[in-house]
């Protein structure tokens, strides 16, 4: 049996999902949205509202390619009397991009692996011990036994930090002193877990930049060992990035793949930026799943991504 993490048992009440997303997204809604009467005025050229819309998509980080087939197909869909009625463009706009989204919403699932392995990598600042705190507490209210493997063992203040998230929460975090090799801690921790019979261990890894090689390689390391541990692992591959920073987030997903194999995605701070395009971008590149959105710190704060949902927290 498989167990999707929120599955008809959200952390928030369905009522309210769409408005926390539609709030936690209001700074890139804010560069898409303003000017419709202005732009969709009878007396602006088709062109003119073309460029309106291409010039906002871009300034969200949406990226030329998808900007550029975006408007192709409202050229394509739209007749001429349509090009100039605000509420057909934007629901065609909003048709084009959950056709490149709804392929990526694919929720977190939990099988009967024993134990399942996540392992969680990124660079420094993209949220990622934040974001196992938060997912170790939906595991929790959805019954899953967790264990946390603090292997980010280069900085101190990561192993303190989600130490007070284990305890916050009374999930067990197994650690070594700062320096430690990574690997062994993350193969101490899956031992434990079979020890104790506990159903998931959420790995922590050093930030790194995509461009330094040697831990990159370390990460490569790491995976090894977890394969020792269960040929079958890790069953999730975890890339957390940070959306603020745009284009940068792409890059980092592109080699992160290349080097390790991602299977799924966590974007965090959309509620800090204006940039929130660059999921769609990810989206149309990667074709990766989209496991999480991140809208906020609060601990109900990490959403399950859904297309449809995204979309109109945009364009609505």
């Amino acid at each position: 049996m498989i167990f999707n993490l929120f599955k008809d048992k959200s952390l928030v009440k369905k009522e309210s999902y769409l408005t926390k997303i539609k709030n936690g997204l209001s700074r890139t809604r804010e560069v898409l949205l303003p000017g419709k009467k202005e732009v969709f005025n009878s007396k602006v050229s088709t062109e003119d509202i073309f460029l309106d819309i291409e010039n906002r998509l871009l300034v969200a980080d949406v990226g030329i390619e998808v900007t550029d087939m975006v408007i192709d197909r409202l050229r394509k869909n739209l007749s001429s009397t349509a090009q100039h009625n605000s509420e057909l463009v934007y629901s065609s706009i909003k048709e084009i991009l959950i056709d490149i989204l709804s392929p990526c919403e694919k929720p977190l699932e939990i099988g009967q692996q024993d134990p399942c392995v996540i392992l969680f990598i990124g660079i420094n600042g993209a949220g990622k011990t934040t974001t196992i705190g938060k997912i170790a507490k939906f595991l929790q209210q959805q019954d899953k036994s967790c264990l946390i493997a603090a292997g980010d063992t280069f900085r101190a203040a990561a192993v303190e930090q989600v130490t007070v998230w284990g305890e916050r929460n009374n999930i067990p975090v197994i650690q070594q002193p700062q320096g430690s090799d990574a690997a062994s801690v993350i193969h101490d921790a899956i031992t434990a877990a079979k020890a104790r019979k506990i159903q998931v261990v959420l790995a922590d890894t050093a930030g790194r930049l995509h461009t330094q090689q040697n831990l990159m390689d370390e990460l490569a390391k790491i995976k090894k060992v977890v394969q020792k541990c269960d040929s079958s692992a890790p069953h999730e591959i975890m890339l957390v990035i940070d959306a603020s920073i745009g284009q940068n987030s792409l890059k980092q997903a592109e080699i992160f793949h290349q080097e390790i194999g991602l299977t799924g995605i966590t974007i965090t701070k959309l509620d800090g930026t204006a940039k929130g395009g660059i999921v769609i971008k990810i989206a149309h590149d990667l074709k990766i799943p989209i496991r999480y959105i991140g809208v906020g710190e609060g601990i109900g704060d990490l959403y399950t991504f859904k297309a449809q949902t995204f979309v109109d927290a945009l364009l609505d």
